[in-house]
């Protein structure tokens, strides 16, 4: 008999065994860390698209001001680490379903690169839309109320926090399909109960919108609404496919 076998053995850990939340806790912080440094990598890298980004962001306006010294200087920081936020999304996104699917059963852990790529193609369609359609047709419409007396004067600060919580609100929104097919495939959600709450997902739907959108303007509010609706049915329709699948 060699020391080996004599030795006190390793308890296994089981792959089905709850994560404790210390385990959790762990995961959480090293996912954000991953994520904070891509972001910080992706702002650094596209600082010098920000001239571009500013002249873009201008032209339904004409020119924006600012009212104070550092007020240009840190909407540059934002415009730098927001672009870093987009570039680097497949890898935040990867770090946030990699987090919640540390929680999971090793057969719902399958999914991860597909929800990732699927998640990114969705947000990036939410955040084009709005950025191509919704930005300057709700900037034209909400102009259109100004007159000789009511001049508008725009600074680049309330106006980028204006254009990137719209963006941020139709990225996330655009991932509803994902959300719903997600807790439909692991049992939470199921295509019955989504068609028999609609009316009740319509009134929430209206309620996320106004929240959501960062002016209380109705049009901006009814144009996150409309998109919303749309992805609830097609979410129905993804949760009655993978329900077919399991």
């Amino acid at each position: 008999m060699n020391l080996e076998q004599l030795a006190p053995k390793k308890k296994q850990k089981r792959l089905d065994e709850p994560v404790s939340l210390f385990e959790h806790l762990g995961e959480l912080r090293k996912r954000l860390t991953y994520a904070l440094i891509a972001v910080i990598i992706g702002g650094l890298g596209c600082y010098p698209a920000v001239n571009w980004v500013i002249a873009d962001l201008a032209k339904p306006i004409g020119k924006l001001y600012f009212t104070g010294p550092v007020e240009a200087f840190w909407s540059r920081i934002k415009i730098a680490f927001f672009l870093g936020l987009l570039a680097s999304l497949p890898i935040v996104l990867f770090q946030v379903w990699s987090f919640i699917q540390h929680g999971l059963l090793p057969k719902e852990k399958r999914f991860i690169f597909s929800l990732t790529l699927v998640s990114f193609i969705l947000f990036i369609g939410g955040a084009a839309f709005c950025y191509f359609l919704v930005i300057p047709t709700g900037i034209r419409f909400l102009l259109a109320y100004s007159s000789d007396t009511l001049v508008p004067l725009i600074t680049i600060s309330r106006y980028l926090s204006f254009v990137m919580t719209l963006i941020i609100s139709f990225g996330l929104v655009f991932e509803l399909p994902v959300a719903i097919g997600f807790l439909t495939k692991i049992g939470i959600f199921n295509s019955r109960v989504l068609r028999e709450q609609w009316r009740f997902a319509v009134v929430v739907i209206f309620i996320a919108a106004a929240a959501l959108t960062p002016g209380p303007d109705v049009f901006s509010q009814m144009v996150m609404a409309a998109p919303l609706l749309v992805l609830y049915g097609v979410s129905i329709f993804v949760a009655m496919l993978i329900e077919r699948r399991k």
